[in-house]
């Protein structure tokens, strides 16, 4: 079957729009699965268990004196031992923000890194 053309129109299929609402509708039908995965990876992401049982770390601890720096603390906890990793592993146990210390802090020095 073919199409008649009559005065030059010929009839084609029309085109889909999508208004501001329907791409605010689109969107979210797209991202709901999205969120919906991030919030169950966040709730059962962790795996933590807490227990009652000690842990066998022994552990000491060192009171930073007036003036002295991370680097002389570790040099003075670890003197056969690179400084830098000894720092890195002091802000990793006692759960610093930086390599910062003050007069009177007192840090955890765990008997293995002697």
């Amino acid at each position: 079957m073919s199409t008649a053309v009559i005065g030059g129109y010929v009839p084609t299929a029309p085109r889909l729009r999508l208004t501001q609402r329907g791409r605010a509708v689109l969107t979210f039908l797209a991202a709901t699965p999205l969120v919906i995965a991030a919030f169950l990876f966040a709730i059962n992401g962790g795996g933590a268990t807490a227990s009652l049982e000690g842990s066998n770390v022994q552990f000491e601890y060192v009171t930073v004196e007036a003036g002295q720096t991370m680097w002389q603390v570790a040099e003075e906890v670890a003197p056969q031992s690179d400084p830098r990793d000894v720092i890195a592993q002091l802000v990793q146990f006692n759960q610093l923000s930086g390599s910062d210390v003050y007069a009177g802090q007192q840090l955890a020095i765990p008997a293995g890194l002697k």
